[in-house]
């Protein structure tokens, strides 16, 4: 209420009178101002001066790169989002928490879900998600450090909390933005790191529970290269006393030993200040990223000769055998040039510097080490003999290493045997048959007299099966999976029939195939078209596997039934507690307006992501009755 000599006056004289009061408080608001410090243009702020801190390095560190800074931003990223599996057969749901579903909406409509213009998509991201064939999903991986943008690795996939999904057997998962951090719905989100996309794969084998049940965790499965780093993790060093002239030295030192490559956009090492260095992955060591950062941090600043350094660590790694690892990584930053100071320990008598000589040797691939580490890989201790085998495959082309790794096919030591086997399979040796089963995994047969089967559950789906000759005994007669699947053998006969049902409802398929145990597989995984005429049923990886293993566990193959160890869960545990929520410039947030158009509701047949082709297949777990690696 105005007090009540202001009564009555009107607009214009009310201004007026109120002039003067407008004055005074101007001047009062002026006055405070002046109180107020202003910023001069003209002058700079500091910035203030960089923290120095110190490095206790081994003495047979000194004079590395590594004595005097520390590598930042060198961490695994664990990365997470919200997605959509798609292809199931009604075992999904259309509930949802709203805000996830909400969230799940708009990151449809903004991959072009409903979008009229988009001729392969003719449903609403709402009925997509209204689908009792689709399911939303939580998707889980571990990018490893200093990835480079292209890097593949596998994804752990299962039901979102408060769905009421079944199984997610068959299903495939929709292109999705993976993001640091925890998993948050809405538009304040870490920048995207990797997408994740590919055909989700179930452990087809039961729980480690022993019980005479069905175990098999069908909400949860994995998507075997099903991520791909969508931007370079950056790396840098931190000077341990900031200098511009020491992160000139430094960067210089790293150049000389790692020069720029042909399609490398940068020097290796750029000085960013004083006190920081980027570091750029060189091309040929982009899938080697963590061997990368060991040997640049053991890379010499120092300009003595390499000669003269390699014999220095040769007499320090001799008095300390403790110092192996580092006298390895040492050698190999010094490059050939070292070899004459590594070669008298590949027969040195105490086992850590031997081998510390022959990891060096191995890889700056001299010749001279290979008769070494085959006999480490023939008559070595433990792990030593896997090792020295990996150490040969990585060597460049040889007769006597594809000789000895071939030899070890036949070995007693199942890891010995295994690692042969990859090895070979890496080296493109032609005693490694393979075969793509319909773009869902590959087959790999090796001759070997001992038979085995080996399913992969990181990396490329693949079944190897050691025995070219390798059969399903017969007489045999099979049923599984409550009817859906039955095979039938006679003695004498040369063929299996093979009744499968692809699920309730669907009409069954029969046919016949070789009783190979190779032949089954692919005829588990083949789809017959017009182009591949072959017959087959067109079976999941994940299907494939746990039909030979339901064979295999009737006592029908007479082999070794081998899974790799799963390591993506315990990979994504450690990296969360390793890891400060802080530690990478990826958790900055970021505002992300996901305005979603919507049309009429139509009930879709979800098939596979209109938008971006498959990237992937999936993984398992071990069961009891196998031996996980």
């Amino acid at each position: 209420m105005p007090p009540a000599s202001l009564k009555g006056l009107t607009p214009r004289t009310l201004r007026n009178a109120l002039a003067p009061c407008s004055a005074v408080v101007a001047c009062v608001i002026a006055v405070a101002c002046s109180n107020i410090e202003k910023a001069d243009p003209t002058v700079q702020t500091k910035r203030a001066d960089p923290i120095s801190f110190e490095i206790d390095a081994d003495p047979i560190m000194r004079g590395t790169v590594a004595a005097e800074t520390m590598v930042v931003g060198y961490e695994p990223a664990v990365v997470r989002a919200y997605g959509v599996v798609v292809g199931l057969k009604g075992t999904g749901s259309r509930i949802a928490p709203n805000e996830v579903r909400q969230h799940m909406i708009q990151d449809l409509a903004r991959r072009g879900v409903g979008d009229p213009t988009v001729a392969e998509v003719n449903f609403t991201p709402e009925s997509l998600l209204d689908s009792e064939d689709t399911a939303i999903v939580v998707i889980e991986g571990v990018i490893n450090p200093g990835s480079v943008k292209g890097t593949k690795f596998d994804l752990r996939v299962y039901v979102a909390p408060g769905t009421a999904t079944t199984s997610l057997e068959g299903g495939k998962l929709w292109t999705c933005d993976l993001r640091p951090g925890l998993l948050i719905a809405g538009s304040k989100q870490a920048r995207p790191m990797a997408e994740g996309r590919g055909p989700i794969v179930i452990n087809p084998f039961a729980d480690q529970s022993g019980k005479i049940v069905d175990t098999v965790n069908r909400m949860s499965g994995r998507i075997l290269n099903g991520g791909e780093v969508t931007r370079d993790m950056t790396v840098k060093l931190r000077l341990s006393t900031p200098s511009h002239a020491r992160a000139r030295l430094i960067a210089n030192a790293i150049n000389s030993y790692f020069p720029r490559e042909k399609t490398q956009k940068d020097d290796t090492a750029r000085g960013r200040s004083s006190e920081l260095i980027d570091i750029h992955i060189p091309p040929s060591w982009r899938d080697r990223t963590d061997e990368f950062i060991q040997v640049l941090r053991h890379t010499p600043i120092t300009t003595a000769p390499i000669e003269q350094l390699a014999s220095q660590v040769a007499r320090s790694v001799s008095n300390n055998p403790g110092a192996a690892s580092a006298a390895s990584l040492r050698w190999q930053a010094l490059g050939k040039k070292s070899l004459g100071a590594v070669r008298p320990l590949y027969t040195f008598p105490e086992e850590q510097p031997r081998f510390a000589a022959l990891d060096a040797g191995a890889k700056l691939d001299d010749a001279l080490a290979v008769s070494h580490l085959l006999d480490l890989a023939r008559n070595g201790s433990g792990r030593v003999r896997v090792q020295a085998v990996r150490l040969l495959g990585r060597m460049s082309s040889n007769p006597s290493v594809d000789l000895g790794l071939r030899s070890l096919l036949e070995d007693d030591d199942i890891d010995v045997r295994l690692t042969a086997f990859e090895e070979l399979r890496d080296r493109n040796d032609p005693i490694v048959q393979s075969q793509d089963v319909s773009g869902r995994f590959r087959v790999d047969v090796v001759p070997s007299a001992k038979p085995m089967i080996y399913v992969s559950q990181s990396g490329e789906p693949r079944i190897a099966i050691f025995g070219t000759d390798l059969e399903v005994v017969r007489p045999m007669t099979l049923t599984a999976w409550s009817g859906r699947l039955m095979f039938k053998g006679d003695d004498g006969k040369k063929s299996l029939e093979v009744f499968y049902r692809p699920s309730e409802g669907l009409p069954p398929l029969t046919d016949f195939v070789q009783p190979k145990v190779a032949e089954v597989a692919r005829f588990l995984g083949h789809t017959t078209t017009v182009d591949r005429p072959a017959p087959g049923v067109g079976m999941s990886y994940s299907e494939t596997i746990g039909a030979l293993h339901e064979i295999w566990k009737k006592g029908y193959i007479k082999a070794d039934f081998k899974a790799e160890q799963d390591r993506i869960l315990a990979s994504i545990v450690k990296a969360d507690e390793d890891k400060p929520r802080d530690a990478r410039p990826e958790y900055e947030e970021e505002e992300e307006a996901e305005e979603a158009p919507t049309a009429g509701a139509v009930r879709p047949t979800i098939a596979a992501d209109p938008l971006k082709p498959a990237a992937g297949l999936d993984t398992q777990a071990p069961r009891r009755d196998t031996v996980p690696r």
